[in-house]
């Protein structure tokens, strides 16, 4: 295997890896209520931080569908699809 080809390789397999860690993150903020996690606590702030202004597009994007809340299924999906086309997985 040649420079270049591991070289890419790694790249996608590290944008793969930060894609599912963004979208497991997604998926904390979207459950921490049910799981009675508290997103305030200092060591878990940085949840909201980094997900909120992908959720927030994703609600500006959608149109209103009452008491559910489709930001961060949207968001989860949206992120699948990228990792899908730019990863191949």
């Amino acid at each position: 295997m040649s420079g270049a080809n591991a070289f890419i390789m790694t790249a996608r397999s590290l944008i793969g890896s930060a894609l599912t860690l963004y979208m497991l993150a997604i998926l904390v903020r979207w459950l921490a209520p049910y799981i009675e996690l508290d997103l305030h606590t200092p060591r878990l702030r940085w949840i909201p931080r980094i997900t909120d202004p992908l959720i927030n597009l994703m609600r500006r994007l959608l149109p209103p569908t009452g008491p559910m809340d489709w930001g961060p299924i949207a968001a989860v999906v949206s992120l699948w699809i990228v990792r899908l086309v730019l990863v191949q997985y």
